[in-house]
């Protein structure tokens, strides 16, 4: 069953060891270490506070291998509902000890014992009915849901004082669990010839829709499959409550739903969508070559208004074993329900709708990438871009892949990538600085209104905004852009110069400030020196320009010149030009350094 992989947060070098060693026992997880304390981790963080908050505010469970206190002042602030927290864990630098700490709802415990298992240690488990039953009534396994958990405490009380409890229905985590299960009386026996005392509590797995009670906790199995066809254009409110009415007809309970499915033509649909956010069940994708054949002429012997599609949807998504119990047709849509033999791992069938996000990590590294951002990259199952970007955009994770190319292949990159999140995949398209500014999201969107596939119409899209170089620059320096600005690449690779030409002067007569990309490359030497000659046919000599070169990176440098001074060797590809306005003002500093910036108000007599 899914899970949200741990992160794994370590404060110094020697704890590495134990930190690989639980890596290795959670696929996907990511190693975070403290920048200048560590090394050969996934990701580096220099607050430990603001991470550690952060993983916990996204609900990513914690295994920091530190002191449990710090843990637990950083994080006290946060809590308020125990029924959202994250699981929480310290473990001792030397992995003596393995102590879960928050997150007894979502399997704190079983992750304890998991990790205890690996550094062959005993968890310090201290949750009482956990102890006593091995097993967790308040966090049922993956696949089951617990429908009144309001009733739970005092259940657990009172099996904790000596009440016996009755199982019906058949769930393996807890008919092997040690909880005083109630032996039925032998075959013929009397009353008074019982083995055991009579139940007072039941615990009931059911996918049927029943009401709980205080001394009957009941569990939902995930083991219904819900398939949809011929998906009309409505309202989504309508469509959530018409798959309701389906289920109250059935009689069956929406948390035993274990997902959506359809065909893939539908992938993106409206309809689909809010139904899964309604009911928080993920929504699966097949071609209709890949459905299972069943016996058509037995399915509709006594459902003559069956859509047999539908039928065979919800059949193929449930399994060997399964069986067909329901279905409708309605003005909105046809639907078959079926039921698997057990809880089913979801992700494993079909594929789910594709995501493209389109990222940029901003001039530099880590640090300057949003949380947003370094969300999507640590997510996505396909890392797209520029070599030296990707580089950028730290380490993967494991099972992640990687994706490189020439950085002049901007469509052909936006091609594959689109291709790729069409296959159901989650793809991170990385750019450096800000995706839509001179980068990937106009290449991703130019490709779809060119090729106009119709399988990349159903993807997930988004544009994730990074910090781009000139706003990089521009606050190294102070403020150059505090009053209207224009952007201009010098590339004459995907237009005319003489366009650029225009614009440069047409900015500089409109009295802009002027933020230059891509300033000359080892192909375009002259064509800085060419912008310079504009700019002094209307711009004074004494006007301030910023060179931001390395931006973020290594060998970071910021420098300020007059534009009389600017030659095209001051700049590189690398490099950021920023040339002021006629109101652009420099204020020298007390040793020698200086701030530039461009007053907010215009003052004509200039």
């Amino acid at each position: 069953m899914n899970r949200v992989t741990p992160a794994i947060v370590i404060l110094g070098q020697n704890s590495l060891p134990i930190a690989k060693t639980i890596s290795a026992v959670f696929p996907g997880s990511q190693i975070y270490g403290l920048v200048d304390r560590t090394s050969d981790t996934d990701i580096n963080f220099s607050n430990f506070g603001e991470t550690l908050r952060e993983l916990f505010a996204t609900e990513t469970p914690i295994i920091a291998i530190c002191a449990a206190g710090i843990i637990i002042r950083t994080l006290a602030p946060l809590l308020s509902n125990k029924r959202a927290e994250p699981p929480v864990l310290a473990v001792a630098e030397d992995g003596s000890a393995v102590v879960p700490l928050l997150g007894g709802l979502h399997g704190v415990n079983d992750l304890a014992r998991e990790i205890a298992a690996a550094l062959g240690v005993q968890p310090a488990i201290t949750t009482t009915g956990d102890i006593r039953f091995r097993t967790a009534l308040l966090s049922p396994p993956q696949g089951y849901y617990l429908a009144n958990p309001e009733d739970a405490k005092t259940f657990i009380s009172n099996l904790l004082a000596g009440a016996k409890v009755k199982l019906e229905g058949a769930a393996n985590w807890l008919s092997e669990s040690n909880l005083p299960l109630a032996q039925p009386a032998p075959t013929g026996a009397a009353p008074t010839e019982r083995i055991a005392p009579e139940a007072k509590l039941t615990i009931c797995v059911t996918e049927k829709a029943i009401v709980p009670t205080t001394d009957c906790l009941v569990y939902h199995p995930q083991i219904i499959t819900f398939a949809l066809t011929n998906l009309s254009n409505i309202e989504p409110e309508i469509a959530v409550s018409l798959v309701q009415k389906v289920l109250k007809n059935a009689g069956l309970a929406a948390a035993s739903i274990a997902g959506f499915f359809a065909l893939k033509n539908e992938m993106g649909n409206p309809t689909l969508e809010a139904i899964s956010q309604f009911f928080k069940v993920p929504v699966r994708f097949f071609n209709l070559s890949e459905l299972v054949e069943f016996d058509s002429a037995k399915l509709t012997e006594h459902n003559p208004d069956l859509d047999l599609t539908a039928a065979k949807i919800a059949l193929s998504a449930a399994g060997a074993n399964s069986q067909l119990i329901g279905y409708d047709r309605t003005n909105a849509f046809s639907c078959a329900i079926a039921l698997a033999a057990k809880p089913i791992d979801v992700s494993a069938i079909g594929i789910s709708r594709g995501k493209l996000a389109i990222v940029g990590t901003g001039p530099g590294g880590a640090p300057w990438m949003s949380p947003e951002v370094k969300q999507i990259l640590r997510e996505a199952t396909d890392w797209v871009g520029y070599k030296f970007y990707l580089d950028l955009a730290g380490t993967r994770r494991e099972g992640q892949n990687r994706h490189d190319s020439d950085n002049r292949e901007e469509i052909d990159r936006a091609r594959f990538a689109l291709d790729l999140a069409a296959s159901g995949k989650s793809v991170a398209v990385v750019s450096s600085g800000d995706p839509g500014i001179f980068a990937m999201a106009a290449a991703v969107f130019e490709a779809i209104d060119s090729d106009g596939k119709p399988e990349w119409q159903g993807i997930d899209l988004r544009v994730a905004p990074g910090i781009s170089a000139m706003q990089a620059a521009a606050a190294a320096i102070g403020a150059p852009l505090g009053h209207d600005f224009c952007v201009i690449s010098l590339s004459d690779i995907l237009k005319p110069w003489e366009v650029i030409e225009q614009r440069i002067s047409a900015a500089a007569k409109a009295d802009l400030v002027m933020a230059f990309y891509n300033p000359i490359s080892k192909q375009r030497i002259w064509q800085l020196g060419r912008a310079i000659e504009i700019l002094l046919q209307t711009r004074d000599a004494k006007t301030p320009v910023v060179l931001g070169r390395n931006l973020g990176r290594p060998g970071q440098s910021v420098r300020v010149c007059t534009l009389g001074e600017f030659q095209p060797e001051d700049a590189d590809m690398r490099t950021l030009v920023i040339v002021g306005s006629s109101q652009t003002r420099i204020i020298p500093r007390k040793y020698g350094d200086v701030w530039v910036y461009t007053p907010r108000r215009y003052d004509l007599s200039l």
